[in-house]
């Protein structure tokens, strides 16, 4: 495996330590706000810092999916939320870039990588969370297009632009007969609603209804009735990413840690110097170490063009756990003043929480795995 930092990563790595820097006395204010500043977005899309791994061609950097990760655990140590805009890009452009006509991906991906446009993905839906392989959304033929019906559950719902969704096109069994689609979320008979998460507020999540949504057929993404599979790969990338997004929130958060320890004291002695204090924050750091090897391993193994969903899916599972095991026990490495709500780690939390459901549960991503490690027959 080759994690060799070259110079040109280490100059995004560098450029996203800097947008970190910038971002975090803002992280209270954009939960409020319930918003990401489109004028942040640009300011990333400008120095590459979102789905960079894309081709030049289409406004991504030719960089490895490597990299990618690398923003993305540097922007979460500023922000977790404003990572989602890296991780979203990734995942939304490298579908569009596989499946879309021409036409619709070079309209459409330099807005995402450029930060001009966030395009949501719209997977789940209200009655059918981990059950992507089900979905109730239908999309019907009509005046050369197609007419959408149902409704998603999506990041950035109240705030895309656009988005991929994943509609059944014809009746059969499960994980067939589902189509994708890029939509514009200005077309009639789209009506959003914003959720009221306990976390990650700022990234503006929501259900959106599509009544009676006529797109254009141009807007169908790869071959019809293989939706399914298209997500499923682009799952692989994005859980990495997820991976390294949750592990930056909680270095960051034990880094403070540590520091905090280092000047409180207690019985006139700091307490780091206690092993009942310093121990647990040495298990965290070698978890976290080994969470992210994990993470990296896998994108090494897609830059080099080899399997790596069963990995994806240790990423997806585990490093959100490992996180927010992590920053639970500086919260209360930090007493009382872990728990006050003027200081980051509890929101640091909340947000953490909702990637141990988002983009796949734990309890799915463990089935992947059996079912990529034994025969089929022999998984649950």
């Amino acid at each position: 495996m080759d994690f060799v930092i070259d110079d040109a990563m280490q100059g995004f790595i560098d450029a996203a330590v800097e947008v970190a820097a910038q971002i975090a006395p803002g992280t209270r204010q954009r939960e409020q706000d319930r918003v990401i500043d489109p004028e942040l977005r640009r300011q990333m899309g400008g120095l590459g810092l979102i789905a960079p791994e894309l081709p030049a061609a289409l406004g991504g950097r030719d960089e490895r999916a490597l990299t990618s990760g690398m923003i993305a655990e540097q922007i979460a140590r500023g922000d977790l939320t404003v990572a989602y805009v890296q991780v979203i890009g990734s995942l939304v452009g490298q579908i569009l870039a596989r499946s879309a006509r021409p036409e619709v991906a070079s309209r459409w991906i330099p807005r995402i990588t450029s930060g001009a446009d966030l395009v949501a993905i719209g997977l789940s839906e209200p009655g059918a969370g981990s059950d992507a392989g089900s979905p109730s959304m239908t999309a019907r033929p009509q005046h050369d297009g197609w007419v959408l019906e149902g409704t998603k559950s999506m990041s950035f719902a109240m705030h895309a632009s656009a988005a991929v969704v994943f509609a059944r096109t014809e009746q059969g069994r499960r994980g067939k007969g589902i189509s994708a689609f890029l939509v514009e979320l200005d077309r009639d008979g789209i009506e959003r609603r914003a959720a009221p998460d306990m976390g990650t507020r700022a990234v503006g999540r929501g259900m959106v209804d599509f009544t009676d949504t006529w797109i254009p057929e141009e807007n169908l993404l790869g071959d019809l009735g293989t939706g399914f599979t298209q997500v499923m790969q682009g799952f692989d990338f994005s859980r990495a990413l997820i991976g390294l997004q949750v592990i930056g929130a909680a270095q960051v958060t034990l880094d403070e840690t540590w520091q905090y320890t280092g000047t409180r004291t207690a019985f006139d002695q700091p307490l780091s110097s206690f092993q009942g204090v310093a121990f647990p924050l040495a298990e965290a750091e070698t978890l976290l170490s080994a969470a992210r090897l994990l993470c990296q391993k896998t994108l090494w193994l897609k830059d080099s063009g080899l399997a790596h969903t069963r990995e994806a899916a240790m990423c997806k599972w585990w490093a959100p756990k490992t996180a927010y095991d992590v920053i639970h026990q500086c919260l209360l490495s930090h007493g009382q003043y872990g728990y006050l709500t003027d200081r980051p780690i509890e929101q640091r939390l909340r947000d953490v929480l909702g990637l141990q459901i988002g983009d796949g549960t734990a309890q799915i991503m463990k089935l992947v795995i059996a079912r990529h490690t034994v025969d089929r027959e022999l998984a649950p």
